[in-house]
Formats: structure tokens, sequence, C-alpha cells
């Protein structure tokens, strides 16, 4: 099972919810029970400037990646600014309120597991109170106070840059090998979000394609979705051939079989998300290595 969308500001609209306890508030849904996924709700939300949500709390964990614009959020006694290529974890159960700072914002949110659509029960809570703000910071990733922020920096990956030394004393350098870079068939994995940021049930990553880089067809025992950032990248998906470019997103179901190829002259970049987490074990079935196997010991039909 898949489903393909398009980010689309014009969609965008203020959930019911939010009308009494935000101002400028604004999300266009891209994934979620009603596309098939019970495990993540993903969504565009916007910010206009001056804009801001009342405290809240999810029985869902969230994070959140700003694509423009500036986010202050206020949670666990800290105020964090959140420029462009900035992220945040949001644990279960946290209470949080956010603004726009300088202007207007827009921001990929992840939620996992899929937020209820049905009715049968509530898993959105607006407190009521009113969060102390802090002085604003932005996240330093020397700092070992700093536990669910991050930052994607285009420089990490780049594989020669990394192969040198780097400034132990710059806050937006890799600290260590907990945010190193995967890189594999002409393929480079940034990881964001993960139990290091403090994640228990999705993960968030930046994922590159050169020129001729390919990931054979697979499926997995989680749920996927990529929203397309730059680029041109041919997609196999469980039979279907598709092109996806800058702004669509596409989802695939736990089993569904998918691949993609860079057949272009230029790099391909995506922000991908998981829910669950991968297991430790098995998190990729590849097709053409069970078809290797049948093809050794034969099978009978």
């Amino acid at each position: 099972m898949f489903y393909a969308t398009k980010i689309e500001s014009t969609r965008a609209r203020t959930p019911s919810h939010y009308l009494e306890h935000s101002r400028g508030y604004r999300q266009q849904i891209l994934i979620d029970r009603h596309t098939g996924s019970p495990h993540m709700s993903l969504s565009i939300g916007h910010l206009d400037e001056g804009g801001h949500v009342d405290s809240v709390l999810h029985s869902f964990e969230i994070s959140l990646y700003v694509f423009s614009g500036t986010l202050a959020v206020t949670t666990l006694g800290t105020t964090t600014l959140l420029p462009p290529n900035h992220c945040i974890v949001l644990p279960l159960g946290a209470t949080y309120s956010m603004k726009s700072v300088e202007g207007a914002v827009e921001f990929l949110q992840m939620a996992s597991p899929a937020e209820l659509t049905d009715g049968r029960r509530h898993d959105t809570f607006f407190s009521g109170q009113t969060l102390a703000e802090s002085t604003p910071i932005a996240p330093d990733m020397r700092d070992p106070r700093n536990r669910n922020a991050g930052r994607f920096d285009a420089d990490s990956m780049d594989l020669r840059r990394l192969a040198g030394g780097s400034d132990v004393n710059a806050p937006t350098v890799s600290p260590s090998m907990a945010t190193a870079l995967l890189a594999y068939s002409g393929i480079g994995v940034k990881m964001l979000v993960d139990q290091q940021l403090g994640a228990h049930l999705h993960t968030m990553f930046v994922v590159d394609y050169q020129p001729t880089a390919i990931a054979h067809p697979h499926d997995h025992p989680f749920e996927e979705a990529y929203v397309f950032v730059e680029g041109e990248v041919h997609a196999l998906v469980e039979g279907n051939l598709m092109v996806l470019h800058a702004g669509d997103v596409l989802w695939t179901g736990v089993g569904a079989d998918h691949g993609f190829e860079n057949r272009s002259a230029g790099l391909v970049r995506w922000i991908e998300v998981q829910a669950p987490q991968p297991p430790s074990r098995h998190s990729y079935r590849f097709s053409r290595e069970w078809e290797h196997l049948e093809s050794k010991i034969g099978q009978d039909d």
C-alpha cells in the first residue's frame, strides 16, 4: 500500500480544535489515518508573522523541522529558537507552546502514532497554562544540556569535508559518531531524530542521492514517508513507476515494495520519516536477495 500527494500551501487549514487556542496557525495534512497510516500523521505547519499556538500536549510523539522563518518552542523549561534546517523532538505528554519569530514560519510536523480521527477519545489537550519562557537560545550541539534539538548542515553530507578534521569549537559540528554520515552506493543518510534526540516512536533523517545512485526494490516492517526537497528521482513502488520532484510526498506502508534511482545529472534530496522505529535487525528486505536464494535452491509452486 502506498500514497502520493503534493505540498500546497493553499490547502492548509486551521484544525478545528486549534481555533480557540492559536493565532495564524494552519496545517496541511499530508499523511494520516485517512490515507492509510496508523503509525504517522505528517503535515506542513504554517505560522503567520506574530502567530502562536497555546500550551498543548499530546498522547503521541512529535518532531518539527523548520523550512523557513524562525520558530520559538517553549518546553521543559527552555525556549529554543529554530531557524531553517533546525529540528526538535517533543516527547509524548510534554507540554509545549510555539510562536513565530521575525516573520512567517513553515515547518514539517511528524506525529507518531497517527492522530485519532474517529472521535472515540481525545489525543490533544490544551493545558490552559502559560509556560514561562526562558531567554531564547539556538541549539548548540556541544552543550550537554541540549537534549532534544538538532540542526541539519548541508556540509555534513559532503564526504570530502568529513574526511578531514573539524573545529571542535564550532557549535554546528557533529560531536560524535551518533550523528555520523552513512554513505553507500552514492547515497548519503544523515540522522536528525532518533533515540539520541529523545524520540522513541519515530525517526527523521535527510537522504541524498548522487547522480547514478540507486536503491533496489525492498520493503520494511514499518512505514516510511518521503518529503522531496531537491532534484528529480525515479521511484518504483509496488510495480508503479513514478517521477518525483521537490514538493512531492510519498508514503509506503508496511511490506510495500519500493526503490529509487537518480537518473539525472543533479543531486536529489529528501527528508524521510519512519514509524515505528526500525528494529535492530531485519529493517530491510531486498527483493533481489530472496530472488537469488530462490534461484539457488529452487521453489516448487
